[in-house]
């Protein structure tokens, strides 16, 4: 700027141009050109892209990049790799090292462009859901469960329902079982890609035939994360971790994992009495504004299940899922029969409708049988002649097993619908200790015995126990051994 300020103050003062020239030592055509310029105002200083000899195979590199976006990582192109690539597919003839930091350089520039995230604003009514992984002991045996969550963005509450597995079927339930407990539906509902009910390709969402059913009934709208974009669900990543450090340490002790999760909600809302991390408020009065933007419940209820047709083999048993096996009836063998996949259990009917059994639900990739040895009774109390090598004999406890091979025909059969009529109201495992308990009174089985223990047994009460002892004196003398009935006369 001096030698410009120079030049146009010779100017001014009449001096020539090659005069100026001389003085600053410039050209001539430089003289004239700080004098024809007019405007003087501050440039942006914008990096000029220099011409390169790889100009004509950007194009190319972009598409090998684009490419590995969309390839396992551990098989993705070197730069050694496109640099051959180049020489044999296009014939270029530029050096590998030039390759090199251009690679290096595209390859930060696009890292940097997704490691850039926007803070998503989430109205009242819409939810994010995913699932987690935590150690349960079940039955006292340590496993592995996963755990639906639901969190509300704007409120930041949310809440959980446990499940042994991440299929159409649990997701349905864990998402029914919470909109009754809120009593409404969200408006709109955005899943991670890897959910059970389905996924995001590309443009195309594909869903299961169950969780269409679901949305549907409900009426709720849906959509899924890009693959691999955790951050377009941040609030239910943190609310899964947050959930686990909650209310899953130390290792929760379950037998009933449906009832604990109707206890397990309210636990949520509990950890809902607190100020809200950014708003000022509490995040239960929040919610109080997601649940006046919530849709109404439909007025019908909705059957999770899926069905669908399987064949029995020759024993009775079906296989689902590849490796779990479970009995039906063996009158049923190699009959095709109706299979209803729910969260916790497997129904089994007849082709018209009619329920034949229900089993829990194996979940796994160990092989599994449900031998369920109540479906074998309707058949041995017609034909007790195969009770030494039924199902049911060898579920017995040894002491209820070895009364029962004492019987006779005739009162084995006897046994045998004593222990089917109870175990239909009751439950086999119920009936079954009810008996042996009868059986290790009495010596025998009676049925209105049988029916009253196995009564208190499912209520939770205690069958009658008397404090103190019976004093039988009084009896024995006159009923027992040579006692005298005129005895007690005074």
């Amino acid at each position: 700027m001096p030698t410009i300020q120079s030049i146009r103050a010779r100017r001014a003062k009449g001096e020539t141009l090659s005069e100026i020239a001389t003085h600053e030592k410039v050209s001539v055509p430089t003289v004239r050109k700080y004098l024809a310029m007019r405007d003087f105002s501050p440039t942006l200083p914008v990096k000029q892209e220099k011409p390169s000899i790889l100009d004509p195979y950007k194009g190319i590199i972009e598409g090998y990049l684009d490419e590995d976006d969309r390839s396992w990582h551990k098989q993705r192109h070197s730069a050694k790799r496109i640099h051959e690539r180049l020489a044999e597919e296009h014939d270029a003839k530029v050096g590998y090292t030039t390759v090199q930091l251009y690679v290096k350089r595209r390859r930060d520039e696009r890292r940097t462009a997704k490691d850039q995230y926007l803070k998503l604003v989430w109205a009242p009514g819409e939810a994010q859901v995913d699932f987690g992984e935590a150690d349960f002991i079940v039955y006292g045996r340590k496993r592995r469960v996963h755990y639906l969550v639901v969190d509300f963005p704007f409120s930041n509450v949310g809440l959980a329902q446990v499940f042994f597995g991440e299929n159409a079927e649990c997701v349905c339930q864990g998402l029914k079982s919470i909109f009754e407990y809120i009593g409404g539906v969200p408006g709109r509902l955005v899943f991670d890609n890897a959910t059970g009910v389905g996924r995001r390709i590309g443009d195309a969402i594909r869903t299961s035939e169950l969780f269409g059913r679901l949305a549907c009934h409900f009426g709720f709208d849906y959509a899924f994360c890009n693959p691999r974009s955790g951050h377009e669900k941040g609030a239910v990543e943190n609310k899964v971790g947050a959930t686990r450090r909650g209310l899953f340490v130390p290792t929760p002790r379950v037998y009933d994992i449906e009832r604990y999760n109707e206890r397990l909600l309210d636990r949520c809302m509990e950890r809902s009495d607190k100020e809200h991390y950014a708003k000022g408020e509490s995040e239960r009065a929040l919610f109080m504004e997601d649940v006046l933007a919530l849709r109404e419940l439909p007025d019908d209820a909705f059957a999770v299940a899926s069905y669908s047709h399987a064949k029995c083999d020759k024993y009775g048993y079906i296989c689902l899922d590849g490796n779990h096996r479970y009995a039906a009836d063996p009158s049923f063998a190699r009959r095709t029969v109706i299979v209803g996949r729910r969260a916790f259990d497997i129904d089994i009917f007849t082709e018209e409708g009619e329920l034949i059994c229900t089993h829990k639900r194996a979940y796994g990739k160990a092989p599994s049988t449900s031998d369920d040895p109540l479906s074998q009774l309707n058949v041995l109390c017609m034909k007790p002649g195969g009770w030494t090598n039924s199902q049911v004999r060898y579920s017995l406890p040894e002491d209820l097993r070895s009364a029962m091979d004492e019987m006779d025909r005739a009162q084995l059969s006897d046994a045998l619908r004593c222990l089917r009529s109870v175990a239909e109201d009751a439950g086999y495992d119920t009936a079954v200790r009810a008996m042996g308990e009868c059986v290790g009174l009495l010596g025998e089985v009676d049925r209105s015995s049988v029916e009253v223990v196995a009564s208190c047994m499912a209520s939770g009460r205690k069958a009658i126990v008397y404090d103190d002892p019976a004093d039988l004196d009084a009896y024995d003398a006159v009923y027992g051994k040579g006692g005298d009935r005129d005895g007690l006369s005074g």
